[in-house]
């Protein structure tokens, strides 16, 4: 997503080929995917990023073959973190699995909305619209479901124009009017977890048709474009919570594997937290609220979590099925932690 644009930046298309002729396409790429990328995945997504721009529509591929390009790319990335993380143990291996995915997800997807984008415009540009009246599209488009913590959300329209896939990606609209791509959620069904409390959540789709044309993004919001908030329920268990400064849960630690796990208590005070294991009453963590600590939900794992301590390591926990436990926890550390973080700024 780019915010603000130069004089030579609103023109994205006549950069990034003078860039590639010139060899030098790595200027305009970010930093933080030029360090990540292995030379063959990112060599492959300059090449389609590239024939996506020609002048000529016909010799711009389909989508089904920048789909095709863009799995090849990923596999020549995830192949080789693979064969580089083979020896190393299970959570090290999964946290950079995780690390790489987020960034190559996020570029093919601003890869199809840059080339949908750039198309557009070329086609306005000569006095036609691009879209064809017959491009696939979905009719009646529309979220079905309960938006709040633990509440499902579906996605459902009737096709039209031989539309037969769709792409989706779900994603979280911020106060500046920038969006963030929700990791691992590209299905039309959506779990809503704490994760999107307080934040706008909104679907985009791009239909397909069986010759891989592409029709026009279609984008809508869930929960009538309001921000995503707790049931009365669940908010009146947190607010008890922080009225009486204390909250304690039973859960599990996840150690090493998924097998091996210890029953825990996790207790959150005001201005500390500490997990303590139940079998040994030893103190696993203890600390205090920083901007250091957070505390996530992974994409795709229904009752877990994950805890970045202080000094950086990351420590996952599941609340044994309990999805509810699970975002309630979250929520109300989250509070502690803001209401902490708020008094030393208003000190100082």
């Amino acid at each position: 997503m780019i915010r603000k644009y130069d004089d030579e930046r609103r023109f994205l298309s006549h950069l990034v080929t003078l860039r590639y002729k010139e060899r030098n396409i790595d200027e305009i790429i970010f930093p933080e995917i030029r360090k990540q990328a292995k030379p063959n995945s990112l060599q492959t997504f300059r090449k389609i990023a590239y024939q996506c721009l020609s002048m000529d529509r016909k010799q711009r591929p389909t989508m089904a073959v920048v789909i095709k390009q863009l799995q090849i790319s990923l596999e020549f990335q995830i192949g080789q973190q693979r064969f580089s993380q083979a020896e190393r143990d299970h959570r090290e291996k999964n946290n950079l699995m995780h690390r790489t995915s987020k960034v190559f997800f996020s570029v093919m997807k601003n890869l199809f909305l840059f080339s949908n984008r750039v198309n557009s415009d070329r086609s306005n540009d000569r006095g036609n619209s691009y879209l064809e009246e017959d491009s696939p599209g979905i009719k009646e488009f529309q979220i079905i479901g309960d938006a709040k913590p633990g509440g499902k959300l579906l996605v459902c329209g009737f096709p039209l124009h031989g539309t037969s896939q769709c792409m989706f990606q779900w994603v979280h609209y911020h106060r500046d009017v920038t969006l963030e791509y929700i990791e691992g959620a590209t299905s039309p069904e959506y779990i809503v977890t704490a994760d999107d409390v307080d934040k706008l959540i909104a679907v985009e789709c791009i239909p397909m048709d069986d010759h891989g044309r592409q029709g026009e993004i279609v984008r809508l919001f869930a929960n009538e474009q309001n921000k995503i908030i707790c049931d009365p329920e669940m908010q009146e268990e947190i607010d008890k919570y922080m009225a009486a400064g204390q909250a304690s849960f039973s859960i599990l630690l996840l150690m090493d594997s998924s097998e091996n796990r210890e029953q825990t208590t996790f207790t959150l005070r005001r201005s500390n937290y500490q997990v303590k294991i139940n079998r040994t009453q030893e103190i696993f963590i203890q600390g205090e609220y920083t901007n250091d600590v957070s505390i996530k939900i992974p994409s795709g794992l229904p009752t877990q979590f994950v805890l970045t301590y202080s000094d950086g390591s990351s420590h996952p926990f599941n609340t044994f099925q309990d999805a509810r436990m699970r975002d309630t926890l979250v929520l109300t550390m989250r509070m502690f932690q803001r209401k902490v973080l708020d008094e030393r700024r208003n000190a100082t």
